[in-house]
């Protein structure tokens, strides 16, 4: 499993590019910094985009990175099948770039929410969530102001039907998310975005609410294992 080489964006403005590094070192795999400016993926197994305030969120979240010179690589990457999972900042980006479908804007209340969440795992078959169980409830922060998942009704729907909401949220929706959703995938369950940060619950040491991300990391390695 040491073998697995996952990949870290940093864009100008992210914010949790090294947080999400020591999670990916602390489940065993080798962290791989990624410059938005350049047009190589370095030959990385998977890939992280995490959260932050990329450019400064002007026009929209995620809207200006999305046109990032490493995007160019990434993006067919993804469509070809490399395993990426954006957290927060990072699922605003996969969905301008529409590698998800939906979008995230401004938090129902309009107030910026920073809390410990439980959510549900609504889908264990995807790259990122294979070491949990469907139904199972985990604890991780969330921290944003512009988290409300939003969709057309017929996208909404599909979404729905093939499994593709991989994250629910329970106890409370902090942001107006349609279907309380927290997450998604693509088809192929290779791409998953969620606003929650699973970089932030993988250790006691620091604080952390729960050390229930780590399934998220030992998820992929998994993957590369059984390949």
């Amino acid at each position: 499993m040491s073998a697995a080489r996952v990949g870290v964006v940093t864009f100008p403005g992210t914010l949790d590019d090294q947080d999400a590094a020591r999670a990916v070192r602390h489940a065993g795999a080798e962290a791989v910094p990624l410059w938005h400016a350049d047009r190589d993926l370095r030959g990385v197994d998977a890939v992280f985009l995490p959260g932050g305030f990329s450019y400064g969120d002007y026009l929209r979240c995620g809207a200006i990175s999305r046109f990032a010179p490493l995007m160019e690589e990434l993006i067919p990457a993804a469509r070809a099948g490399l395993p990426v999972l954006g957290t927060c900042n990072g699922f605003q980006i996969l969905c301008e770039a529409h590698l998800l479908p939906g979008a995230l804007t401004r938090n129902e209340g309009l107030h910026y929410v920073c809390r410990d969440q439980r959510i549900r795992v609504e889908n264990a078959a995807t790259a990122w969530t294979g070491d949990y169980t469907s139904g199972q409830e985990i604890l991780l922060p969330v921290k944003h102001g512009e988290g409300r998942y939003v969709a057309d009704e017929a996208t909404v729907a599909a979404l729905e039907a093939g499994g593709q909401v991989v994250f629910r949220y329970l106890g409370g929706n902090p942001n107006g998310s349609i279907n309380d959703i927290a997450g998604v995938s693509n088809e192929a369950g290779n791409v998953v975005g969620l606003m929650p940060h699973p970089e932030h619950a993988v250790e006691e040491l620091t604080g952390a609410p729960s050390v229930d991300g780590r399934g998220f990391f030992t998820s992929i390695l998994k993957r590369f294992v059984n390949l």
